[in-house]
């Protein structure tokens, strides 16, 4: 009994390495490229929308930490307002940023040769793919987004919410540090930060879930995984 079951574990390993030989390299290279196109459509049409961060808890931007010390403080001192109204002015300014990463998507994932593709499909993290596309992506998009956030910010005096909370905070805000004082720099990162997050859902779910892959390379190329 023993050796039958030795055997049939042979066998299954030697099926899946066959399995994994067969997928040619273009198949798998096509089939990542689609399953990150899928999650950056999917993150960019969740969060691009009117508070696509800000209704989103996962994602959503709160205050940069030095300034959640005297949060507690301007509610009490009745400032709440103004405090709800900066982090909203946060969060939309993102949402205006993240549809560049479509342009950026598509020259990222050029860069991604055959050996690159066979690795990620069988990673044993199931956000491998994602990964990738951060290394070879984020700095590109962080130069994309950031200007994009400084034109709303100006634009719709997020600076002016800013300082007018600050003002209502008194000597107190002299304890802010540097994410407090770069506002530009720290939503750009937030919002960079949940769009990888919302691709790398995307893709755990294409690879754990059948009925996520909704084409026939998707089925194919990470159908091997099961």
């Amino acid at each position: 009994m023993l050796k039958i079951v030795f055997s049939l574990a042979a066998l299954s390993v030697t099926i899946a390495a066959q399995t994994n030989r067969n997928i040619s390299d273009t198949d798998i290279s096509a089939g990542l490229k689609e399953a990150l196109g899928k999650g950056v459509r999917t993150a960019i049409n969740s969060l691009g929308k009117e508070n696509g961060f800000l209704l989103n808890p996962r994602v959503k931007i709160p205050l940069p930490k030095s300034l959640q010390r005297l949060e507690k403080g301007l509610r009490i001192a009745g400032q709440g307002k103004s405090v709800d109204a900066f982090v909203a002015s946060m969060n939309n300014a993102a949402e205006k940023a993240v549809p560049v990463a479509v342009d950026v998507f598509v020259d990222a994932i050029k860069q991604m040769s055959f050996d690159d593709a066979r690795k990620i499909l069988f990673s044993r993290e199931k956000d491998a793919a994602t990964q990738f596309f951060r290394r070879t992506s984020e700095e590109t998009l962080r130069g994309k987004f950031r200007p994009i956030v400084e034109e709303f910010t100006e634009k719709t005096g997020v600076t002016q919410k800013y300082k007018t909370m600050i003002g209502k905070a008194g000597f107190a805000a002299r304890l802010l540090g540097e994410d407090a004082t770069d506002l530009d720099g720290y939503v750009t990162q937030k919002a960079l930060d949940g769009l990888f997050l919302l691709v790398a859902d995307e893709e755990r779910k294409i690879r754990e879930n059948p009925i996520r892959r909704t084409t026939s390379l998707l089925r194919k190329v990470f159908g091997v995984l099961r």
